[in-house]
């Protein structure tokens, strides 16, 4: 087969990261692929290769909608399967659905926020949408009116996998040497560190973690007759449009010095190596690639209710799911874990097992290239009228 990807900008989100892997899985299973992005350049560019890439505009306008010359670059491609990622994206699919009849256009559901009405519209003329999760598939069908026929539910593989030994388990005793990111941020080996990657976006909601983090703090100080909490610091990994937000918030109520700050990371393993816990408090999400991310490095987990979030670990063995914005409750779960380092020791191996087998990369591509070749076979097949 012939398959085109379509994504509007490869930034640093997990979007883009998917795009990218899946498109080296298929080309690696012996299928001609291409890739289109509407913006030239973004922080992931330079892993695209070997893949043929097309940028569409001449120069970064900075908008993602922008896609001058889709329709021409697309039928000079002459794919059999056009796969659209990420919001921008599927807004184009329907249009491509009725211009290029010959081509079986797959759009996705990889978001946790509202649909644009052109992405909502071309759900009608594609031909499949796959959905990340079984929370997005329920929303496609239960609030979009899409039939169940047409999605298929195909989790995010695994972006980031442990080294094939599992390597170091979450919550075990440091290396001798301070690592580069514990030493950076004057964290021990007896440090507990939570960890938190993504881009800094108002849905993905730092700011909640680092009030709970203040809480904390003051509960700590507030309890001299308790035992006292074992030394923690909050990092916070990536960049956005809230960053700098959330880094004057973390000064403003006073835990600057427990809360950190990473910046991008480009490959967050080492982050993940060096962490104990993963802490996650999105308003929104379809499927968290940083869960299972963390999880394939045995980190346990604890994280808001939000769409396909219990899809994403085994709750009440490998982690904590509380209910949506009960800070309590997370901070509870966020003591019990701090406390019990056996326990998150005992965890290390369950999360590790649970995340390599359940979003393997092989298993996610091979889904995907089972379901396009169904697709392509039934619309070569013409339906047979009852008698």
């Amino acid at each position: 087969m012939k398959i085109l990807l379509i994504q509007d900008h490869f930034r640093s989100g997990g979007t883009e990261r998917q795009t990218i892997l899946l498109a080296k899985e298929f080309f690696a299973a012996g299928h001609v692929v291409e890739v289109i992005s509407f913006r030239p350049g973004g922080a992931l560019s330079g892993t695209l290769k070997p893949l043929v890439v097309n940028f569409l505009q001449p120069f970064d306008t900075g908008l993602n909608w922008f896609a001058p010359g889709l329709l021409a670059t697309v039928r000079r491609s002459a794919p059999d399967i056009i796969l659209c990622m990420g919001r921008m994206a599927n807004c184009q699919a329907g249009r491509l659905a009725r211009a290029l009849p010959s081509a079986t256009v797959v759009a996705t559901m990889r978001t946790g926020k509202a649909l644009p009405w052109l992405y909502r519209q071309g759900l009608d003329s594609v031909a499949h949408v796959v959905a990340n999760s079984r929370e997005s598939a329920a929303l496609l069908t239960h609030t979009y009116g899409v039939p169940a026929r047409k999605v298929s539910v195909i989790h995010n593989a695994l972006l980031f996998p442990s080294e094939p030994d599992g390597g170091q388990l979450a919550g075990a005793s440091a290396p001798t040497a301070a690592s580069s990111l514990r030493a950076r941020f004057g964290a021990s080996a007896d440090t507990v560190v939570l960890l938190c990657v993504g881009m800094f976006r108002p849905e993905k909601n730092q700011a909640a973690l680092i009030h709970l983090a203040a809480a904390l703090a003051r509960r700590s100080t507030a309890t001299a007759d308790v035992a006292p909490l074992p030394d923690w610091q909050l990092w916070l990994g990536g960049e956005g449009s809230e960053r700098a937000a959330c880094i004057r918030l973390a000064d403003t109520l006073g835990i600057a010095q427990q809360v950190r700050f990473t910046g991008l990371l480009a490959d967050p393993a080492a982050a993940y190596r060096e962490a104990d816990l993963a802490v996650l408090a999105s308003r929104a999400e379809s499927l968290s690639n940083f869960l299972i991310e963390a999880q394939a490095h045995g980190l346990p987990v604890i994280a808001y209710e939000a769409g396909g979030v219990r899809e994403c670990c085994r709750p009440g063995i490998t982690g904590d799911i509380v209910p949506a914005g009960d800070a309590e409750a997370f901070i509870g779960a966020w003591i019990g874990w701090l406390r019990d380092a056996a326990r998150r020791r005992s965890v290390a191996s369950l999360a590790r097992e649970f995340a390599r087998e359940a979003f393997h990369p092989a298993r996610n591509a091979a889904a995907y290239l089972s379901l396009f070749q169904s697709l392509r076979a039934s619309s070569y097949s013409k339906p047979v009228k009852s008698a």
